[in-house]
């Protein structure tokens, strides 16, 4: 008899919790959030570079938005996962479960025997958070999620440039009607005509895709990750960007993350 030599399928976690959606499309509503390790950028102004590698340790909530965090080891099984994220789905209190990172994407074949399980388990709506630079994987998980925001990365701010996987990602999503909505980090260092492209990208696929620009948040020097300086933009840019863009597209808003104001973090 020939051994079964299927691996079960694990993930490496950061965190699960709950808490208050502060970005986007779903800004203010109550998610189940599950934050996974690993991610192949190296945004300049990103503030969750302690996702960028796979920690030996996840912290997971007892108690929905109590952070009452308990330590458990990576990586995860399956059915670890769906154990805890029921324990955090009480009844009537949250509105989706939020795929966070790092980059969730790194974790498609978790996702794709996940995400059925869960879905039918919670009855929740899936929203994938993702950097929209892996096409190829974002594809395997697509019939199991109902909304996605693309970080659309301009390479003057974020030092990372995918406009042709971003592209792909944007299409992807559309074409499976999922809703989806782009997000695009803007500093002070900005460059206009980048986003210029970014409309133009957006609106080649749907001029009613909605695009969010979010004011970068400057880090503490202890937290910089980069020696290109992050910088808030001014108002008066904030407001040239937006009418460039609405040339373009139909909505483009301006949202800064409101967790951290609520000092969610």
């Amino acid at each position: 008899m020939i051994a079964n030599t299927r691996v079960k399928p694990t993930a490496r976690l950061v965190e699960v919790f709950s808490a208050i959606q502060g970005e986007g499309l779903n800004v203010g509503t109550r998610q189940i959030f599950i934050r996974f390790g690993l991610c192949d950028l190296r945004c300049h102004f990103c503030d969750s570079a302690h996702t960028w590698n796979a920690p030996s340790v996840c912290k997971i909530e007892r108690s929905p938005g109590l952070r009452d965090f308990e330590l458990h080891s990576n990586p995860v099984s399956l059915a670890i996962l769906i154990e805890w994220v029921e324990r955090q789905n009480l009844p009537s209190l949250h509105d989706s479960i939020s795929l966070t990172g790092g980059e969730p994407l790194l974790h498609a074949p978790f996702l794709a025997q996940f995400l059925p399980s869960v879905r039918s388990l919670t009855h929740l709506p899936i929203y994938l958070e993702t950097g929209g630079h892996r096409p190829e994987q974002l594809a395997i998980i697509l019939p199991y999620i109902d909304s996605v925001g693309m970080d659309l990365k301009l390479p003057s701010v974020s030092g990372e440039s995918h406009w042709t996987e971003h592209q792909k990602s944007l299409q992807l999503c559309f074409d499976a009607n999922l809703e989806v909505f782009v997000k695009i980090i803007v500093s002070q260092r900005t460059d206009p005509d980048e986003l210029e492209r970014s409309a133009l990208l957006v609106a080649g696929i749907s001029q009613d895709i909605p695009i969010f620009l979010q004011p970068v948040t400057p880090l503490a020097e202890s937290e910089q990750f980069s020696q290109v300086p992050v910088v808030a933009p001014s108002p008066d840019q904030i407001l040239a960007w937006q009418t460039l863009m609405k040339k373009f597209v139909k909505q483009v808003r301006v949202i800064p993350q409101t967790h951290k104001m609520l000092k969610q973090l």
